[in-house]
């Protein structure tokens, strides 16, 4: 004989999680020069001279201090991207992203990494992997010391 399955108990309960996250020395010059100078910042290593952005304390090919901070890009090359054809709510800004947008891979003049960041995609079937592509910063009085200072990447033609 089976006992009856007794319903789960469901508690609702909302909660605030406020927190603070210290960016540390590299990364907040790097956001700083976004929003005063609309410049990208990267970090290059004294002893194989690996250049990352973003800026880093310690290089991640070679292991040693990254003292020396050099501007990079703003432009770079497209080495992938996808068009993404569904909405969502975006983490950054917390409001619905439109569709299609574009979210690449790019490979910053000087650079030996890669920042992903948006694609400014008018026609996504013009989108190719080499292109040249160039970052769009916010206007100055939009921007908050954010990666979302760089409102996207959009291909030179």
């Amino acid at each position: 004989m089976s006992t009856p399955k007794e319903k789960p108990l469901y508690i609702s309960i909302k909660t605030d999680l406020p927190y603070a996250y210290s960016a540390g020395r590299p990364l907040s010059k790097f956001l700083v020069a976004l929003r005063d100078e609309a410049k990208i910042l990267a970090s290059r290593c004294n002893n194989c001279s690996y250049v990352l952005v973003p800026p880093r304390t310690f290089c991640n090919q070679c292991h040693k201090p990254t003292p020396d901070v050099i501007e990079v890009g703003p432009g770079g090359t497209l080495e992938t991207f996808s068009v993404i054809n569904f909405p969502f709510i975006d983490p950054f800004t917390g409001l619905e992203r439109p569709v299609p947008y574009g979210y690449g891979i790019v490979k910053l003049d000087g650079c030996s990494n890669f920042l992903p960041h948006f694609l400014d995609i008018n026609d996504h079937r013009k989108l190719e992997i080499g292109q040249r592509v160039e970052a769009t910063f916010e206007p100055t009085e939009k921007r908050t010391a954010a990666m979302t200072d760089i409102k996207y990447f959009r291909v030179l033609i």
